[in-house]
């Protein structure tokens, strides 16, 4: 029901900025503008840019081999996501690599991480390259880490000095360098970086997964405009990143495959941004006073959002004509979202049911509302938020590696068991030994969750009865 109404809210915020817009469009600026610099300084402080020369070489071509790698072995898929009821194609293809057993789920589609090479994992895949393309992103995730934190600690330090020191300094850069190493804080930002302890910084940047997109927009039969700005070719419409830790970082590498065949246009005949060049837009979060941003993306360019930049801000990226790969490092929130925790779920549920030591018959130590109730939860859970949303994406795992297939399997198992559990209840209920209050709280609290699971399998038949989707362009 939350999510419903998040969605109905932003669909309600998009229809009213266009109607106050019209035929008109908001003014954005690109480095070629002469208040480039000082609209990032001021309003987009938390964008952290670096440049591909200020990277090590070595990762560069682990990194860029890792992606052609996983495209060479078709790792790559469009994910089927679903919004306002309707199941969608994401124009882009995507792979999410990470900690063995963490998912993320955007647009009411969960994926599973193809675990990188960790200790004291048994992680078999599919092809020694496949092996060596999931380490090298793993590097990578390690290196932009160790980049965020700086960059945090650097923003930190910079507003400790702007605080003690009120006199107006000239803080002039060029675009390479600018927003590099510290970023420019101002306080007309959203907020302010403060100080914080080294957990929650350590917290807000250990990024646990990383989601790998790859598009050539030469391929596509249609791109949406943006249609705020006028920016041209969208790959990925204006949004939020979902389901992260909160004010946590998201940092991207991105690598677009730039031949002689496709040449940047001369900047001095262009209003705008370079249509041959791939950007990220960013704007502040439904507002129509403050101008937008295009930053051009080249070959190994990193860029880090910081702190609350990604609720503030919405971001876009905007295709240019050569394919393009990025890897998106993200702290995923991991409260409800990795196979260690809906293990414990299922394990808390199942505690409820007991076997008799002589006939070996199964039966449930309380049919207490609150205890049903949770239980009953829990199977829907596990039904229609893992092995549902699994199964649903066929085999593209199998490309990679087998490791989701048992933990699966004992899922199923579980499952299995809480369906028992159900016809229990149902027999339970029916007798009328218990008392009238008692049975009739729990018919109650039972019934609503029944409702809805029968609602979920009905939805859950319709979409894979589906083959042939639309494409979307508002994905994450």
């Amino acid at each position: 029901m939350k999510r419903r109404a998040g969605e109905r809210e932003k669909e309600l915020k998009k229809k009213k900025l266009l109607e106050e817009l019209g035929e008109n469009r908001l003014p954005y600026l690109t480095p070629a503008d002469a208040d480039f610099h000082q609209l990032w300084k001021t309003k987009y402080s938390k964008l952290i840019f670096r440049k591909s020369d200020t990277i090590p070489e070595e990762l560069h071509q682990t990194v860029q081999e890792s992606f052609l790698t996983l495209r060479e072995h078709n790792c790559f898929f469009q994910d089927l996501v679903r919004i306002k009821g309707k199941d969608f194609l994401t124009p882009v293809s995507r792979i999410l690599i990470g900690k063995p057993g963490c998912t993320y789920k955007y647009l009411n589609t969960r994926l599973f991480t193809v675990p990188w090479p960790t200790e004291r994992y048994d992680i078999k895949y599919c092809s020694p390259q496949i092996h060596d393309a999931c380490k090298a992103l793993m590097r990578l995730n390690d290196y932009l880490h160790i980049e965020t934190v700086k960059a945090l600690q650097g923003q930190n330090l910079f507003e400790n000095k702007e605080i003690k020191d009120t006199s107006v300094i000239d803080r002039k850069q060029n675009f390479a360098t600018s927003h590099t190493e510290q970023g420019s804080v101002s306080k007309d930002q959203s907020s302010l970086c403060v100080p914080e302890d080294d957990k929650s910084l350590e917290n807000r940047t250990s990024y646990n997964l990383t989601l790998l997109n790859y598009m050539d927009p030469l391929q596509m039969l249609y791109l949406k405009q943006e249609p705020y700005f006028g920016m041209g070719n969208m790959a990925v419409s204006w949004h939020h990143d979902e389901n992260l830790v909160e004010r946590s970082a998201v940092a991207v590498y991105s690598y677009s495959c730039e031949d002689s065949a496709v040449q940047e246009s001369n900047e001095q005949e262009l209003k705008g941004r370079d249509p041959a060049v791939w950007h990220v837009g960013l704007k502040v979060a439904w507002d129509i006073e403050t101008p937008g941003l295009a930053v051009p993306l080249h070959q190994g360019d990193i860029y880090l959002m910081l702190d609350d930049l990604n609720m503030t801000h919405q971001h876009c990226v905007l295709a240019g004509l050569s394919p393009r790969f990025s890897s998106t490092h993200r702290v995923a929130d991991s409260s409800r979202g990795t196979l260690e925790y809906i293990l414990g779920q299922c394990e808390l549920a199942l505690q409820n049911l007991q076997t008799d030591s002589d006939s070996m018959a199964l039966s449930l130590k309380s049919l207490e509302a609150a205890v049903v109730k949770q239980g009953e939860e829990i199977h829907n859970e596990v039904e229609f938020e893992w092995l549902r949303q699994f199964w649903f994406q066929g085999k593209r795992y199998l490309k990679c590696t087998d490791w989701w297939l048992k933990p699966m399997a004992k899922l199923e198992e579980f499952w299995r068991k809480l369906e028992i559990m159900t016809s229990l209840v149902l027999s339970e209920v029916r007798k009328e030994q218990q008392i009238e209050e008692q049975r009739n709280e729990t018919i109650s609290c039972f019934l609503l969750i029944l409702k809805e699971r029968q609602k979920l399998r009905k939805e859950w038949r319709a979409r894979t009865r589906g083959c042939l989707m639309p494409s979307i362009h508002s994905c994450s």
